[in-house]
Formats: C-alpha cells, sequence, structure tokens
C-alpha cells in the first residue's frame, strides 16, 4: 500500500472523516469501474459504490492492513454488487410509459376514475333528490335493493300496476336530467316517427 494511503487509512481508522473522503476521492474511480462491470449500469454501479463506502466507514476499524486498502475497496464493491443484483433480480419491474394501459382499472385504484364517479354520484344523488318521493321510492326499492314489483307495491300499498307505471316515469325523469342530450334527441326521433 502506498505511504500516503497507509497514512489516510490510519487518520481515517483514528475518526478523522477528511482522510475518509481522500480515501474516497483516491479509490472512487477504480471501485465505480468495477461496480459497473458487475452491474453494467450506470444508475446500479453508482448505488453500489455509494453502499461501498458506507460500509468501508463503517468498518474501517476492522481494517488490518492486510492487504492494500484499494483490494479491500474492491472486495467490499464486490461483495455489495452481488447482494445488490440478488435484490434486483427479486424486485425486477418494468417501466411503464404513459401510453400503458393500466390492467387494474377500478375507480378505486385510478384516482381520475374515482374523482370520476364521485362526481356521477353526486349527479344521480341530485337527480334522485329531484324526483317526487312516491317516484323515488319506487326507483330505490327496485334499483337499489332489487325487490320485485309485487314487493315494492306491497310496501307502498299501490297495485303492482302502479308500481310499474310509477318506476317507468321516474326511470324517464332520471334519463331526462341525467342525459338531457339524449331526452331531447329520443324527444325528436319520436316526433319523426309520428
Amino acid at each position: 500500500m502506498p505511504t500516503d494511503l497507509a497514512v489516510l487509512v490510519a487518520a481515517a481508522v483514528d475518526g478523522d472523516r477528511s482522510a475518509f473522503e481522500e480515501l474516497v476521492k483516491a479509490t472512487y474511480a477504480d471501485a465505480y469501474t468495477l461496480a459497473f462491470r458487475l452491474t453494467g449500469n450506470e444508475e446500479d454501479a453508482r448505488d453500489v459504490v455509494q453502499d461501498a463506502y458506507l460500509r468501508a466507514y463503517k468498518g474501517l476499524k476492522k481494517f488490518r492492513g492486510d492487504a492494500s486498502f484499494s483490494t479491500w475497496m474492491y472486495r467490499i464493491t464486490a461483495n455489495c454488487a452481488s447482494s445488490y443484483l440478488v435484490k434486483r433480480s427479486r424486485n425486477r419491474h418494468e417501466n411503464l410509459d404513459d401510453e400503458t394501459h393500466l390492467a387494474d382499472e377500478r375507480p378505486e385504484i385510478d384516482p381520475e376514475l374515482r374523482a370520476d364517479a364521485a362526481s356521477e354520484r353526486r349527479r344521480l344523488a341530485d337527480a334522485l333528490e329531484s324526483l317526487p318521493p312516491d317516484m323515488r321510492a319506487v326507483v330505490v326499492l327496485r334499483d337499489v335493493y332489487d325487490l320485485p314489483h309485487e314487493a315494492i307495491a306491497a310496501e307502498l300499498g299501490i297495485t303492482e300496476g302502479a308500481a310499474k307505471v310509477r318506476l317507468h316515469r321516474a326511470r324517464k325523469r332520471l334519463r331526462e336530467r341525467l342525459f338531457p342530450l339524449r331526452a331531447e334527441r329520443d324527444g325528436e326521433e319520436s316526433a319523426h316517427a309520428v
């Protein structure tokens, strides 16, 4: 080991941070080159070298000087690269570009869809609220609670026919409120058909 590195190592072992920084400067290029050759990627090599110097700093008191500091750093760098590659292979993933469609498009996963769904729920709730209570009750019992017409009639004290008529009228009003352009278009088509 060159004398100047030996002096820096001795000072670093005694707690001199600037001596360790000088050791890093003196050996960084070789450690990075080794890490790059082992990982094949610049970003990964930088991560490996950073981890290697962190380990070297923490383990500096254990450095016995049997080999040169550079050789010791090579060993640490190779070990860090090996650990990094094992970890990377376990956590392998592909980068997604903006054009990639998410496999799971449930509203609770996609914030934009969740916001749209919340907006639609508000619109539907407002439209339901605008219905007269007798029509609203029929829609809720049929479309929310999925009750059959005869159960709705019994619940509201009306005939089954009346329940069907109210449901039809309520749905028509909801459609007109929620989809006004479609309701106008449907109205124009039925006027032309007459």
